[in-house]
């Protein structure tokens, strides 16, 4: 009899031990995920060069919080984590001063779209809880959307910046956790400091706009791991 209860409390010990070791044990495989959550652009200085000898215009320019969407996929090795990712950014104009006159636009209509398209390595540091914190960042490239952006001055409603496209060098840095669900399906807390090279937007006539975007991410997302 003693054998008997000897390996009936074993397994019992085990079945008790095991969503820990589950929740422990890394799950290497494919993975999908999509995550949304809020982007905070930092502000920013937006230079405009005028063609007609005109001085240059410094203008600082702050966004107001926006929208941060997107999704990855890529393989889990255990300890690693290597992805693709797309995400859109999308912010409205919420105040522009003019740096040169030390004059602040009224009323400013315009937005800024960010489409990143970035290759990502994360470091998971698996314990023996459900919740893996995690870290790491990637680079790749966004194409910039720049709407056509009018304020009101002394004189009236003015179009200051013109509708254009650029694309350039992006990079981000993040961390986060993880809170396993079970040992397919997970959901992810993250932040990621988000960057792009400067954005030349040239309407071909009689000015050329740059910018370099800086944004604070936050999101929440849920992962598939296969």
């Amino acid at each position: 009899m003693k054998p008997i209860r000897y390996q009936l409390l074993i397994l019992s010990a085990l079945l008790l031990a095991l969503p820990t070791i589950c929740a422990a044990s890394p799950h290497a495989g494919p993975y999908v995920s999509g995550f949304i959550g809020v982007s905070v652009p930092r502000d920013n200085t937006v230079t405009t060069e005028n063609f007609d000898n005109t001085p240059t215009n410094h203008d600082k320019v702050e966004f107001e919080p926006g929208i941060n969407i997107g999704g990855t996929g890529g393989f889990d090795f255990g300890y690693l984590r290597l992805e693709g990712e797309m995400s859109f950014k999308y912010s409205e104009i919420e105040s522009i001063t003019d740096q040169n006159a030390n004059f602040r636009f009224r009323n400013p209509d315009g937005n800024l779209g960010v489409a990143a398209f970035m290759t990502n390595a994360f470091f998971d540091l698996h314990n023996e809880s459900r919740v893996t914190p995690y870290l790491g960042g990637g680079i790749g490239f966004a194409s910039l959307h720049l709407s056509d952006t009018r304020a009101t001055d002394a004189a009236g409603r003015v179009l200051l910046y013109d509708e254009d496209n650029d694309a350039v060098f992006a990079y981000q840095a993040g961390a986060g956790v993880e809170v396993a669900i079970n040992r397919m399906f997970s959901l992810d807390f993250g932040y990621r400091y988000f960057a792009t090279d400067t954005a030349n937007f040239d309407n071909g006539f009689d000015q050329a706009t740059s910018l370099k975007f800086e944004s604070h991410n936050a999101t929440v997302g849920f992962r598939t791991t296969f």
